[in-house]
């Protein structure tokens, strides 16, 4: 079983019929959706780069629209897995069905722009429950503060981690949580959270920043002077590290807050467990500049792996290892 953080179509509209039809779901837009129904995936991230926007309003990178390709076949396929959604102070889960993928083509939500039509992808699924199997409510201010780092995601869809999803499965469960709850990180984020509320927004804000001027500060001059010039062929080209800070902002949620080439979830400043998942800016292609475009979020062994290899040859590599380590 397969665990899911999931939000439901640009600002969560589809989530009330997810809720009260009994269905997981995202949508593609009408001119895109041809390119994922054929399985023709070069041709949907090339058409998603030239012609659309993530709901940060940039364009995507090759990983982002990577994802976004990936999200329609996640849910197509997904079948007896866990998904968990968070409305308001509630929380809600229900466990996907095997049945057939249902698509059609529908009138856009205004959130969408008038005029337009998207093809809605929904998958059958038991009826959503704000309650544990007990008949416990699952009330959002009641969950220990570590959970709820990895039980809500700003993006469309997250797969929780192996002990992430089996918290979550207990939860839903009405197990005894303690074997987590006793765990030293666990009651460490328990007393930090007592003295001062740690958001997930604040981290992302101190992560954003501390990238942005580690990305400045190897562009200046070597005297000190706050002009940013060439060094090892690598440029500056934001207006201002403020500038640089809130694209990167806009990159995290567009990337649904995963490492651009392993898809792992990445951890923020401040809040993280393992050093080495935490954010790190990377240069797509490593003999050009920080510029739009050419930059995506790494998980910091990922970046020092990678280097200066070439970016698609260093994720075929990637998917190598992905694929043999599914291989019985």
């Amino acid at each position: 079983m397969k665990t899911f953080i999931a939000n439901f179509g640009k600002a969560n509209y589809l989530w009330p019929d997810c809720r009260d039809k009994s269905n997981v779901a995202t949508l593609d837009d009408e001119d895109i959706h041809p390119f994922w129904e054929s399985g023709d995936r070069e041709g949907y991230i090339a058409h998603a780069i030239a012609n659309k926007k993530s709901a940060a309003g940039i364009t995507p990178t090759k990983p982002v629209a990577s994802r976004w390709f990936n999200l329609a076949t996640i849910i197509s396929e997904t079948s007896g897995d866990l998904w968990i959604h968070r409305e308001k102070e509630e929380l809600w889960w229900t466990i996907s069905q095997a049945e057939p993928v249902k698509i059609t083509l529908e009138p856009a939500n205004d959130k969408e722009g008038k005029g337009s039509s998207v093809y809605v992808i929904r998958k059958p699924t038991n009826q959503w429950s704000n309650r544990d199997k007990m008949g416990r409510r699952l009330e959002w201010r009641s969950l220990h503060p570590k959970a709820r780092e990895f039980l809500f995601t700003e993006g469309t869809l997250q797969q929780l981690s192996e002990d992430n999803a089996a918290y979550a499965q207990a939860l839903v469960t009405g197990e005894d949580l303690s074997r987590w709850h006793s765990l030293s990180n666990w009651r460490a984020k328990q007393e930090k959270s007592g003295k001062a509320a740690v958001t997930v927004f604040s981290a992302a804000k101190r992560t954003a920043y501390r990238m942005a001027q580690t990305a400045l500060s190897t562009t200046l001059n070597a005297n000190g002077q706050e002009a940013a010039r060439t060094i090892k062929n690598k440029e500056f080209l934001f207006s201002s590290q403020i500038e640089l800070e809130e694209y990167l902002e806009a990159l995290l949620l567009a990337q649904e807050n995963v490492c651009a080439i392993t898809s792992l979830p990445l951890q923020f400043d401040g809040e993280h467990t393992d050093s080495e998942m935490l954010c790190s800016l990377d240069r797509i292609d490593s003999s050009g500049h920080y510029e739009i475009g050419n930059l995506q979020i790494v998980c910091r062994f990922a970046n020092r792996w990678k280097s200066d290899s070439d970016n698609d040859e260093f994720m075929r590599l990637i998917r190598l290892i992905k694929d043999s380590a599914m291989l019985p």
